[in-house]
């Protein structure tokens, strides 16, 4: 059985050095308006305008710190792996905290796929209640996933957008019925920026009897996330985005009256009740999130996922939140100006920290931009702008003016 004492507690026995900050790694700043807080932290601002936080957040200091970490710790201590399992906890109880669970509800993955497969795998798709429901938003991972249960049985509906792009509800009453096991969601869309009414979404799925899976990985860190107000039974999301960590690290909740409902195939050694009991001979997965685990954690991203998910935290994703909002209206307000087709919902209840831009050819503008200093990304023919708490007023002003010198790619209103 492995000692699950903290790392604080370890530290003080002289065991296990405490988390560094590193030399010269500042806090944020303690006044003045959001982006003059935390800009300093990530030098990438020193030479490019960076707002494609959609696709990878950008690297601060503290991250950067973190890995020095772990190659410190790995040439000081040779093979400390009691000390990296507790790491792989800290990051699991500084999610859980992040979205509003318990630790033990919690799995720490490489990857939503690993998540979301452990998901798939640990259904039985037996009898009538085989369906599973998802929108057309979907990330490919997630989709690909499902459909490859259909060689379980599993049957995969789609809930097709209307014309103006988003999902009305009725399309969701209209797939959501007694033979739905599971309703996989997007929280926003990696394509459109839309954000789906997940809370009302779950209520239909729930009253007809199916669970609900969350991919919030447009989400986490730039939307604050209770998992017990959305009351959804699962939820996945990774650390590379809007959590400022870096690739290789992602995490699974589970309600926890549901944990042992599944029965993981795809599975590991991190995924046993006892893991240093290593007993080949058997399979007795945790009654705990970790139930959703696989084989070895990804110790050097997770070094710098905790460091990353600390310093979202300590900024304040409500703060973000607030933030990104007001910026991505100025950029609304600049692209109408543009007469630019703007992809995303106008509501802000309904769009989260990406806004999509109708393109011609959404590769060739998203290189024009690039040349400009400009850091963006395309998807299904838009340009994507994605906001974080780093961004200022003055990034939305470059983005717009290079926009308007570009605009022969933009797709009019």
């Amino acid at each position: 059985m492995i000692d699950r004492e903290s790392a604080a507690e370890q530290a003080l026995r002289g065991d296990v050095r405490a988390p560094s900050k590193g030399p010269g790694v500042p806090r944020p700043r303690e006044s003045g308006p959001l982006p003059h807080r935390v800009r300093h932290r990530f030098p990438i601002f020193e030479r490019l305008v960076y707002v494609n936080s959609c696709s990878q957040g950008a690297l601060s200091d503290s991250v950067r710190q973190a890995y020095a970490d772990y190659l410190r710790d790995w040439d000081e201590r040779g093979s400390p792996w009691e000390y990296w399992v507790e790491q792989t906890e800290r990051a699991r109880r500084a999610f859980a905290e992040l979205v509003g669970a318990d630790p033990d509800e919690v799995g720490v993955t490489t990857s939503l796929s690993e998540g979301v497969s452990a998901v798939a795998t640990g259904l039985r798709f037996a009898g009538r209640r085989s369906k599973v429901v998802m929108s057309d938003y979907e990330f490919p991972t997630v989709g690909q996933i499902w459909h490859a249960q259909a060689a379980r049985g599993a049957r995969v509906v789609l809930v097709p957008p209307s014309e103006d792009g988003t999902i009305p509800y009725e399309h969701w009453e209209q797939a959501i019925d007694d033979e739905t096991l599971i309703v996989s969601l997007t929280h926003v869309s990696y394509r459109t920026g839309t954000m789906l009414d997940v809370e009302r979404i779950t209520q239909l799925a729930h009253e007809r009897g199916a669970l609900v899976l969350l991919d919030a990985y447009q989400t986490a860190g730039s939307v604050p996330i209770d998992v017990r107000a959305l009351r959804v039974d699962l939820l996945a999301a990774g650390a590379l985005k809007y959590l400022l960590g870096s690739a290789g690290l992602a995490f699974l909740y589970c309600r926890r009256e549901l944990v042992e409902r599944f029965w993981p195939t795809a599975t590991g050694w991190f995924a046993d009740r006892e893991i240093f009991e290593m007993n080949h001979r058997r399979y007795a997965p945790a009654t705990t999130g970790a139930r959703f685990q696989s084989g070895t954690p990804p110790i050097p991203a997770i070094y710098a996922g905790v460091a990353g998910i600390e310093l979202v935290q300590e900024i304040g994703v409500a703060a973000t939140r607030e933030h990104v909002q007001a910026l991505n209206s100025r950029l609304i307000e600049g692209l109408d100006e543009l007469r630019a087709k703007v992809v995303t919902p106008r509501r802000p209840k309904r769009r989260g920290a990406l806004i999509c831009v109708a393109s011609f050819d959404a590769p060739a503008l998203v290189a024009a931009l690039r040349r400009e200093g400009i850091v963006t990304s395309s998807r299904n023919g838009n340009v994507r702008i994605s906001a974080h708490c780093y961004n200022a007023e003055e990034d939305v002003d470059a983005v717009l003016a290079a926009l308007g010198r570009n605009r022969r790619l933009l797709r009019r209103a």
